[in-house]
């Protein structure tokens, strides 16, 4: 089977996947109210999963590392602690926690202006190095769960709960007014991210390579940086961190793929991903009756594979 169909057979797949997800059990009593919460689910799940597996396939192809996911750069932690601060300073009541388009705008808006800030700092001269990126990355984030954790003891037990549903991606209460501007937002830089395909393709092949193949590594890595830091502050801020998704989804596409064109990875990717979401998500309510976060099963089974991974890089 050619790279190709592959593709058309994951478009099948997760086609069938939608169509049962929105008109499982309609009727024309319910078909109103089911529609006007399912759709939207669909919607932020290919928005997620399509954020998720571009910037993890990007990451990846930039650090040259198959086990690197963007969670790295601390952006999931930094969620976190956003909004465990804001609960801990001022309350669960506060407008900034209860007002969804409020809260999607200042937590995506700190992310970013994060991410700018530690580019700024450390892609200055000679400091062009992607590992000091991850190492500080690697740093703050642990910072930031580190406060996260000790204002989560000091915090009211009532309080915690409302800590405790942000801790955890979650579709069930999707704002459509964010939703549209996620969606287009994410358009934006898909159709941009596609333009660089080739160029990753160089990439992969390290940087002295791309550099002798007359490609500007240093500056093309700063763009793909910040798309990666866009995409996964738009998912986090819409549903919320699912650390293990990307690992998962971007190496899946590698073994189903005999190819290292990132047009047919990242599709693929893309695909595998808004499958892995759907899946999920039905049985978080078709089977566990939503006892379970969805992100819980994914970070789950991307955590086996994360161990499989290092295994297997460890026998080579």
């Amino acid at each position: 089977m050619d790279n190709k169909r592959k593709i058309s057979f994951f478009i099948i797949i997760s086609t069938i996947l939608i169509l049962i997800f929105i008109f499982s059990g309609l009727n024309s009593n319910n078909k109103y109210y089911f529609l006007s919460k399912r759709i939207p689910k669909v919607i932020a799940i290919i928005i997620t999963g399509v954020s998720i597996a571009f910037s993890s396939m990007v990451f990846q192809t930039i650090t040259n590392n198959r086990i690197l996911t963007p969670s790295i750069l601390g952006l999931d932690s930094l969620y976190i602690f956003i909004q465990t601060f804001i609960i801990f300073v001022l309350g669960s009541g506060h407008i900034i926690v209860t007002n969804n388009n409020l809260n999607f705008i200042l937590s995506g808006s700190l992310m970013i202006f994060f991410s700018a800030l530690v580019y700024k700092f450390l892609f200055k001269k000679n400091q062009n190095d992607i590992l000091f990126l991850l190492l500080a990355g690697l740093i703050l984030g642990s910072l930031f769960q580190s406060l996260s954790s000790f204002m989560q003891m000091l915090i009211d037990p009532n309080e915690f709960l409302h800590v405790q549903d942000i801790m955890f991606a979650s579709f069930n209460n999707i704002n459509v007014k964010v939703l549209w501007i996620s969606s287009l937002l994410v358009f934006i830089l898909t159709i941009y991210t596609y333009k660089y395909t080739e160029i990753l393709d160089v990439l992969s092949l390290g940087k002295e390579q791309s550099i002798n193949l007359g490609i500007n590594y240093d500056d093309i890595v700063k763009r793909m940086l910040i798309v990666v830091s866009l995409l996964i502050s738009v998912s986090t801020a819409l549903v919320g961190p699912i650390t293990f998704l990307g690992l998962l989804v971007v190496n899946l596409a590698r073994e189903f793929l005999s190819t290292f064109k990132h047009r047919y990875l990242m599709a693929v990717s893309g695909l595998i991903s808004i499958v892995a979401l759907l899946g999920g998500q039905l049985l978080v309510e078709r089977v566990f009756n939503f006892s379970t976060p969805i992100s819980v099963i994914i970070n789950f089974i991307g955590g086996l594979y994360f161990i499989y991974l290092l295994i297997k890089e460890n026998k080579i």
